[in-house]
């Protein structure tokens, strides 16, 4: 039997993949078809039944593709693995977050990630605290690209507080965008993982992706807005209360902050624990804390925390 499948209304690149990639994976599911793909159409020949799995496989695709940026081989094993319920996302250990550039599941990587997880889908405000390391903006970041390609909020809003640290804004070269990249630039490697550069440039251009130092939030209502601030013990109170209540309808907020990290000139004046014990109480908002074990970067980096704190806790005794 011989059958032609014609692809409309969507570049045959976004379901074939670059050197068709993402086809030639759903033809090995098939090696007694012959498939022969040239631009919109697909020529199958083989048994019927075959075909019109095939058929029925591809369209799943396409229909994958429009609630995705792109597609990748694992979209592909979803099709086929009966126990797969790619619409289903818990806290399981094993739920994908989101697919990286590379292909390469984003998935929670200790139980504190998981209740991060758990924390976002149940309250539409997060407090994610703790060292270095622990991956609580990445998760964050990771949550924020899911819920845009899903079409579950319009934008990604992420702002830092853009604080001195050991460098003076006004002696760093370039326009004011130029001085404040750097402070930014954590957040763009961790979109950049998740999201083709093209695809990435698009959405930043568009406004669908804003990234911004905190002082830009004022006088801003973020509606169906996935907003994250980063390094949030770098806000003094009165900031984080600003921040805080840009929350609009249909929105998801992710607060994350080391307390131990303070770069203020005055330590004391962060407002991140003073937020966090002023709205403990309030239906809606949840605060997750990570401790040293959680880190997941570098094995070296889990001791240096430890190193420094004991430091640290030995020079305030001492004093």
């Amino acid at each position: 039997m011989t059958r032609t499948i014609t692809l409309e209304a969507i570049d045959p690149i976004e379901i074939y993949g670059a050197g068709n990639k993402i086809l030639e994976y759903l033809c090995s599911y098939y090696p007694d078809l012959k498939v022969v793909a040239r631009g919109n159409e697909i020529k199958l020949e083989g048994d019927e039944a075959k075909i019109e799995d095939f058929n029925e496989k591809i369209h799943q695709l396409i229909r994958k593709r429009m609630r995705k940026m792109s597609l990748n081989p694992y979209d592909v094993e979803d099709l086929f693995d009966t126990e797969a319920s790619p619409e289903r996302f818990d806290v399981d250990p094993n739920t994908v977050i989101v697919y990286g550039n590379d292909g390469k599941p984003i998935k929670p990587r200790n139980h504190t990630q998981q209740e991060m997880i758990k924390a976002y889908l149940e309250n539409d405000l997060v407090f994610a605290v703790g060292p270095a390391g622990t991956g609580k903006t990445y998760v964050a970041i990771a949550l924020a690209v899911r819920a845009l390609k899903n079409r579950e909020v319009k934008r990604i809003v992420l702002t830092r507080p853009a604080v001195e640290a050991g460098e003076r804004l006004g002696f760093l070269p370039g326009d004011l965008k130029d001085k404040l990249d750097p402070y930014l630039q954590p957040l763009y490697d961790a979109l950049g993982d998740m999201i083709p550069p093209k695809k990435l440039q698009e959405l930043l251009e568009e406004g669908s992706i804003q990234i911004a130092p905190l002082a830009y939030m004022r006088g801003r209502t973020l509606e169906k807005s996935f907003v994250i601030l980063d390094e949030a013990q770098n806000t003094n109170i009165g900031q984080l209360k600003m921040f805080l209540t840009r929350m609009g309808q249909n929105s998801k907020f992710i607060v994350t902050g080391d307390a131990s990290q303070v770069d203020l000139p005055n330590k004391h004046e962060s407002g991140l624990l003073k937020g966090i014990a002023w709205t403990r109480n309030i239906n809606g908002i949840k605060t997750i804390t990570f401790r040293n074990e959680d880190i997941v970067r570098h094995p070296l980096v889990s001791k240096i925390v430890k190193a420094f704190d004991r430091k640290e806790r030995e020079e305030e005794q001492e004093r």
